[in-house]
């Protein structure tokens, strides 16, 4: 099994920054393509942003493009979403999200939700 933590989550204000990790252990070789999602209050679960197995050609939706960044860390275990120019609709729980890469799919990611496994998620509020 693999076990996914997120954190960094927080109160800011508007314009403000915040960094996210999602910190893997367990069954690290299914930590390869990992998504961020989200969920605010009374709307349904969104794709925000993925990377991909090689940290190739990290994808984001339109909302986020040019203000959130994907990365991982050299181990490999570790995921970032940093976050800047928070505005309040980014406010929601944020979760990460990981599935295994077969070859020929290390350099892609989805924002689907067929990810495989689930962190607990993390509180992002954004207000003045």
């Amino acid at each position: 099994q693999l076990q996914l933590v997120e954190s960094g989550g927080g109160l800011v204000q508007p314009g403000g920054s915040l960094r996210l990790s999602c910190a893997a252990s367990g069954l690290t070789s299914d930590f390869a393509t990992v998504a961020w999602f989200r969920q605010a209050p009374e709307k349904t679960r969104e794709g925000v942003a993925c990377i991909s197995a090689s940290g190739k050609n990290p994808r984001y939706i339109a909302s986020v493009e040019g203000r959130f960044t994907s990365s991982r860390d050299s181990a490999g275990n570790t995921v970032y979403l940093q976050m800047n120019n928070l505005q309040p609709d980014d406010t929601a729980i944020y979760y990460c999200a990981s599935r295994s890469a077969p070859p020929g799919y290390r350099d892609h990611c989805p924002l689907d939700p067929e990810y495989t496994y689930w962190g607990r998620g993390t509180q992002v509020t954004v207000s003045s």
